[in-house]
């Protein structure tokens, strides 16, 4: 059995809850790790759900903002450190666009230790993908492609499994035609929601490039989606998030709607 678990829900100046990250566990027990929050928060995260470092050796990296991309140094450091006690087989691999493999090697090179900077390169492998590039995984086949932000470079990514499921995840801005061919009839389509549409201008979302519950909603009717993850929200309304939010997007679209809070499971 495939699940999806969540490891942070919310923006960039989130304090109520984890900055958006999530890792898929798979039917042969391995897992599959997106983004890591801005900072040594997430070992807290991975540590509360059991993650078993020895169990993943693949990552993405969507972009190369604070809140997605500080805590995957402190993944490199995790790793690191186990390889060099001898507590992890194998190589980590992290896929990412350009920027963010230069963000990672410079950050790398600068904070860590040198023996856990050794292994960057060798056992640690920073892989630059390309806007449209396949890349076979043992457990699916992975498309990344350029999201075409118009703040930073910004990549998300299709997977196909062997049963036919796909899986899409849009990052953390409003939808560009580019993506269709990846999105459109996805199984699950991961899409950001900063708020909903009646507090747009309280959260004026647009102003950071966001989209509210309704648009993401519109849309993920429109591309004839069967399962809708909306996350990457602000924080003011935690208490009441899930039921609001998913009422709104009931208004919206048909499909099956999930709301996740920080550390929630949801089996695909």
């Amino acid at each position: 059995m495939r699940k999806l678990v969540i490891l942070g829900t919310g923006f960039a100046m989130a304090t109520k809850c984890f900055n958006t990250c999530f890792f898929l566990e798979l039917e042969d027990g391995s897992l599959f790790l997106t983004d890591a929050g801005g900072g040594n928060g997430i070992l807290r995260q991975l540590e509360v759900t059991n993650f078993d470092y020895n169990k993943c050796h693949h990552m993405f990296v969507t972009h190369g903002h604070t809140d997605h991309v500080l805590g995957v140094v402190w993944i490199i450091r995790k790793v690191a450190d186990l390889m060099n006690k001898g507590k992890f087989e194998g190589q980590f691999h992290i896929y990412c666009h350009d920027v963010v493999k230069d963000m990672l090697e410079k950050m790398s090179a600068m904070t860590l230790k040198k023996k856990d900077f050794a292994r960057v390169g060798t056992d640690i492998l920073l892989h630059e993908v390309t806007d449209g590039q396949r890349v076979d995984l043992p457990q699916f086949c992975m498309t990344a492609f350029d999201i075409m932000s118009t703040k930073a470079k910004q990549f998300g990514y299709e997977l196909k499994f062997a049963d036919g499921l796909k899986f899409t995840c849009l990052g953390d801005e409003p939808y560009n035609e580019h993506a269709r061919q990846y999105a459109e009839k996805a199984d699950w389509l991961l899409a950001e929601a900063f708020c909903q549409y009646k507090d747009r201008d309280v959260f004026k979302p647009y102003e950071k490039n966001h989209s509210t519950v309704k648009e993401a909603s519109e849309l993920a009717e429109e591309l004839g989606v069967k399962n809708l993850v909306l996350y990457h929200t602000e924080d003011k309304h935690i208490a009441t998030r899930k039921a609001d939010y998913t009422a709104e997007a009931k208004e919206y679209y048909h499909g099956n709607i999930f709301v996740p809070d920080d550390l929630d499971v949801i089996e695909i």
